[in-house]
């Protein structure tokens, strides 16, 4: 064993120290050279948003919805016929009247501040994993957004859409199920994915679809039932007003 005196010991110690930062550092300093000279140096990644089309990045609904938007069946007293969908702007809740003054109620998302809206509209078109087309006027507002995403997971509409006549506003998914309960979109009504495809196999074509107005606080109707296999068969009233009078 060799011993080193305490002094020669600190200065043997320390020469050791920086000549194990000088080697790290020519490393770093050669692979970063070789890494130009091939050009693929190193490129940051950035975390998974919510236009992400990478599946992984797609929250699992449950785990982000609390107890209260989870789809169930409730008392909800109304003069709709069934099959009418009644949106419930300020608790943000979606009904679909089965009759006999009983729904099943979904939570959903609605427009944020300056951008809720009121009105009767009818369900104009159905898609499945729909493309996403951002209108003009939302491009203008948010420069930043792609001009066209294809269906998928990571798409904003999520896993159905459902159109609302000839308006802008669509019924639909999200790949972030976190919004649901809170007022986030541009006017658009969405429900988790498990949500959607639920309600896009319950209404057609032609279903009408009620819209109330933020202002107005509505009763709030309770349950605990989940809801029970089997379709009911939508209404088909419908009544279509233009978009200049919904927004």
């Amino acid at each position: 064993m060799i011993k080193l005196s305490s002094s020669n010991g600190r200065h043997s110690l320390h020469r050791l120290a920086m000549a194990t930062v000088v080697i790290a550092a020519c490393s770093m300093f050669a692979h970063q050279a070789s890494a130009q000279a091939l050009s693929y140096a190193a490129v940051p990644q950035e975390s998974a948003g919510p236009f992400s089309t990478d599946e992984t990045a797609v929250a699992p609904d449950d785990a982000a919805v609390p107890e209260r938007f989870k789809r169930t069946v409730v008392n909800y007293p109304t003069r709709e016929p069934a099959g009418t969908l009644i949106v419930d702007t300020p608790n943000t809740y979606l009904y679909y009247v089965l009759g006999q003054n009983r729904a099943i109620r979904y939570g959903v998302g609605v427009g944020r501040e300056g951008f809720t809206w009121a009105g009767v509209q009818t369900i104009s078109r159905k898609a499945e994993w729909p493309d996403w087309h951002p209108p003009a006027e939302m491009i203008a507002r948010q420069p930043y957004l792609p001009r066209f995403m294809a269906g998928g997971p990571g798409n904003p509409l999520g896993a159905r859409a459902m159109y609302l006549g000839s308006s802008d506003y669509r019924i639909h998914g999200t790949n972030d199920p976190s919004t649901i309960g809170k007022f986030v979109s541009s006017g658009c009504i969405r429900l988790t994915n498990d949500d959607v495809a639920d309600l896009f196999n319950r209404v057609g074509v032609g279903t009408k679809v009620v819209v109330l107005p933020k202002s107005e606080r509505r009763f709030e109707a309770r349950g605990t039932d989940r809801v029970a296999p089997g379709r009911e068969q939508p209404g088909r009233q419908a009544m279509n007003l233009p978009a200049s009078a919904l927004r």
